[in-house]
């Protein structure tokens, strides 16, 4: 157990930083839209600019000036209230409006929160915005025109350069864009290397640490999907120990296809009609909440991340134009709506659900947990112990003959104990003897752990969908009032009492404690093993109550099973105990 914790810190901190995350150095479809309502504004602000990034950080582009006032345009449907601003000719900001901003622990303050889940928040560059040096973006303002369901953003710059973007608000979270350079002057034009903006990444209220924000980038490849998150800027030695931070993520290969940039809900995704050259994406520093447990000085200031993809330097000959379509999805890491874009455009962009190398167990498994909400009315709570009940009783053959292995070889504990006595000082000959007892009462030493390894992969997609399933944010449980987060119900001297990871702590103790032990093992290493979950408490303290609720059920009904299970009456009268072949050699030697 002590190696298996030690390797998975090394993978995690020291292999998969090192050998899976360097980065290689790189030398559209029309839709009816949905109704929408169209407002504008003109403000003075000035808190926006294209050359803020991270300390150190200096790239090719050009400011966008905020010395002109800021024009914003808002487009209003169902499902959002899109900001346009001239500064950049993009969305400044994108509001769910059927999603609140956080939710609240307490249900009485659950009905006065009003705020939206806003995308793009704190963020110094519009999603959309192009970027480059000064022939391409001049002062980086544009002219802002209202159009069906949508705007137009124009720019025609000194040296002739005209750029048009048109935007569409559609359905399904979609805006669709159109974005047009234009040589207008009657030589050809250099245009320089143009970084299209994805949208940057933040954390979703003063309570969220950031962990799930990052971004993705999809390569076209049917199995390959990149995904980098804060662990990668923070740049920890074994993931604990703090390291130099990173301040730059870089990659691609002109396989671009479509990249996102994402918290652990929602999701910025920019689809484009031609790949991209690279990807590259900055830390930039937040705001300090005004609530949460973030908002006070005693936790670290949380970071944002700033995503980009680059199109090459190319020229523009008299009189041409390029044209490129773009589809923007923001909103929701909902997978019935990705999943419906994905068949849509053939793209596979509900991969950006982000469900791992067992997606295929987390997308049945979420589709049944919605069936069951959807079509029987069954609470989210419940929904996943009757999912844990069916899965239980799906791999019942399985786990029972786990049980019934483990029990007979406990049987013969007693006789293991005395093959150990006798050989212990020739180890070798120890094992030889052991197996040869095993052979001779019909066990099979792995017959225990067979069985669990076949149902790893579902128990590993549960484990993910639970993780980033949207349909559990707000869900209550009888005292957790939202099951993707802790379902703590009260802080002592500030530290949070969370009643189900303790829950679960509880009933895998009391597993132990009913579970045999292998045979042979040493009373101090059964002791350990028998409290081994202790040790898990601190990883598995801040696990959602959903998460945490699912493994509770799951330990009380393999306890359950593990009571009902009867070892087999050969594993009580083993053959010929103990054999003179295994046991009393001596005798052998007398004749």
């Amino acid at each position: 157990m002590v190696a298996c914790i030690g390797f998975v810190f090394l993978w995690q901190g020291v292999l998969v930083p090192k050998y899976f995350m360097e980065k290689r150095p790189v030398s559209a479809v029309n839709t009816n839209a949905a109704p929408a309502a169209i407002s504008s504004t003109t403000t003075n602000a000035t808190n926006t600019a294209s050359t803020i990034v991270a300390p150190g950080v200096i790239i090719a582009r050009a400011d966008i000036s905020t010395n002109n006032p800021e024009q914003l345009l808002v487009i209003t449907n169902e499902n959002a209230r899109y900001t346009f601003t001239s500064r950049g000719g993009g969305l400044k900001e994108i509001e769910l409006v059927k999603f609140p901003e956080t939710i609240a622990r307490k249900r009485k303050d659950q009905a006065a929160a009003t705020n939206f889940a806003t995308l793009n928040t704190h963020a110094h560059l519009p999603v959309l915005g192009i970027l480059g040096g000064e022939a391409l973006v001049g002062d980086g303002v544009f002219t802002l025109t209202p159009m069906d369901s949508g705007v137009r953003a124009e720019k025609t710059l000194p040296n002739g350069l005209r750029l048009v973007k048109e935007f569409t608000a559609s359905t399904n979270y979609l805006v669709h864009a159109k974005v047009r350079f234009e040589n207008t002057s009657g030589g050809a034009l250099a245009l320089p290397l143009q970084e299209w903006v994805v949208g940057t990444a933040t954390p979703m209220g003063g309570d969220d640490d950031g962990s799930t924000v990052g971004l993705m980038w999809y390569d076209g490849t049917k199995s390959k999907l990149h995904e980098t998150l804060t662990a990668y800027f923070d740049n920890k030695t074994l993931g604990c120990f703090p390291g130099t931070p990173k301040t730059e993520y870089r990659d691609g290969a002109s396989n671009i296809v479509w990249a996102v940039a994402h918290n652990q809900f929602f999701a910025s995704i920019v689809m484009l009609d031609a790949p991209a050259s690279q990807i590259v994406s900055r830390a930039i520093d937040l705001p300090r909440p005004t609530e949460g447990k973030f908002s006070t000085t005693n936790n670290p200031a949380l970071k944002g991340f700033e995503t980009t993809v680059h199109y090459p330097a190319t020229t523009l000959e008299a009189g041409k134009s390029i044209e490129r379509n773009v589809n923007l999805f923001i909103g929701p890491k909902e997978y019935k709506t990705l999943a419906s874009i994905a068949n849509r455009y053939n793209n596979d962009v509900d991969k950006a659900m982000g469900f791992g190398f067992f997606g295929f167990f987390s997308k049945a498994l979420l589709l049944v947990m919605n069936w069951l909400h959807g079509v029987l009315s069954i609470p989210y709570g419940w929904a996943i112990i009757v999912i844990t009940i069916l899965l239980k009783i799906l791999f019942w053959p399985l786990t029972a003959a786990s049980t019934r292995a483990s029990q007979k070889m406990a049987a013969l504990a007693p006789q293991i104990a005395a093959l150990k006595e006798k050989h212990k000082d020739d180890p070798a000959k120890f094992s030889a003897k052991q197996m040869e007892f095993y052979k001779e009462n019909k066990i099979n030493p792995v017959a225990g752990c067979l069985p669990m390894l076949v149902q790893l992969p579902v128990f590993f997609g549960f484990f993910m969908m639970l993780r980033t399933a949207i349909e559990l944010r707000g869900a209550s449980f009888f005292w957790a009032t939202d099951l993707s987060k802790t379902d703590t119900i009260f802080f002592i001297s500030g530290f949070p009492i969370n009643v189900l990871p303790l829950l679960y702590i509880a009933t895998a103790i009391w597993q132990t404690h009913v579970t045999p032990m292998s045979p042979g093992m040493d009373p101090a290493q059964q002791k350990m093993m028998r409290w081994m979950p202790l040790m898990f408490l601190v990883i598995l303290y801040n696990f959602s109550s959903g998460l945490a609720l699912y493994m509770t059920v799951n330990n009380l009904l393999t306890i359950l099973q593990t009571k009902m299970t009867k070892a087999p009456v050969a594993a009580t009268t083993p053959t010929a105990p103990p054999t003179a072949s295994v046991l009393t050699p001596a005798s052998k030697k007398k004749k």
